[in-house]
């Protein structure tokens, strides 16, 4: 703060120095062009009239007219009023540009200042702001540091009932998902029960029907030999027959028939 003050003190001092300064000069210019255009004037004055009088004493026949105040003229031959009234314009003209040009050169001067004032006070705040906000910090330290404290106990809590209750969320899951694959693993057995039942059943039924065809080629085959065996007794009688009646062992000869019979 001290360098900002000796800064802007020193600035401060140094553009008032130079205004004096720049002022003093300008008001010497203008006293010596004062001087300058007097002792021209005098000169011109004095040369009017010596002109004046070296007419008079050459030319004293001539007719004299009426008397009319000279022109005075200058050295480039325009007249002093002309020549007055240019230059009071030109003079005017300076004046102005000068005057605007000072006025140009304060305004800038006090954007300058200003902007080196808003610095300073910008900074002299902010100084002020962060001196406050330490001082405010230090008395509140400890305040600081048990709420501090208290928001991360809280945060933990919150940290572990998060915690707990995701855990319980995922046990949950499981729990559903151990059901749902229970309950999977029941149907299917269920399924795969049915069908065995239903196999053994076809199975039961087959052997069953197998049982009773065999039964009944058993049965067919118990007929097939009792016909058979009829038949043989039915050929060896008729050939013991036919034997006692080829020996002669009758008394009469009974007719030979000749039948087939069918065998199923």
């Amino acid at each position: 703060m001290g360098r900002s003050r000796s800064r802007s003190s020193s600035r401060s001092k140094h553009s008032k120095s130079s205004k004096h300064s720049k002022k003093r000069s300008r008001s010497k210019d203008r006293e010596r062009s004062k001087k300058r255009s007097k002792s021209r004037e005098a000169k011109r004055n004095r040369r009017r009239e010596s002109r004046s009088r070296s007419r008079s004493t050459t030319a004293p026949t001539r007719r004299e007219r009426p008397a009319t105040p000279p022109e005075r003229i200058d050295i480039f031959g325009r007249t002093l009023s002309k020549r007055n009234a240019l230059d009071e314009k030109q003079r005017k003209e300076e004046e102005e540009r000068r005057a605007e040009m000072e006025r140009q050169r304060k305004i800038r001067q006090q954007e300058i200042e200003e902007k080196l004032i808003e610095e300073e006070t910008a900074r002299r705040v902010e100084e002020l702001v962060a001196k406050r906000v330490e001082e405010e910090l230090e008395k509140r330290k400890d305040e600081i540091e048990r709420e501090v404290l208290r928001r991360v106990e809280e945060a933990k809590r919150i940290m572990e009932r998060q915690l707990l209750e995701e855990l319980e969320r995922q046990r949950q899951a499981e729990l559903t998902a151990q059901k749902a694959r229970e309950e999977e693993e029941k149907s299917k057995r269920e399924e795969l029960e049915k069908i065995l039942e239903e196999n053994n059943r076809k199975i039961a039924d087959a052997q069953a029907k197998l049982a009773e065809e065999q039964l009944r080629i058993v049965e067919e085959q118990r007929k097939i030999h009792e016909e058979r065996m009829k038949l043989e007794q039915d050929r060896q009688k008729q050939q013991k027959e036919e034997q006692k009646i080829i020996l002669g062992k009758g008394k009469s000869r009974p007719k030979l028939s000749f039948s087939l019979k069918a065998t199923e």
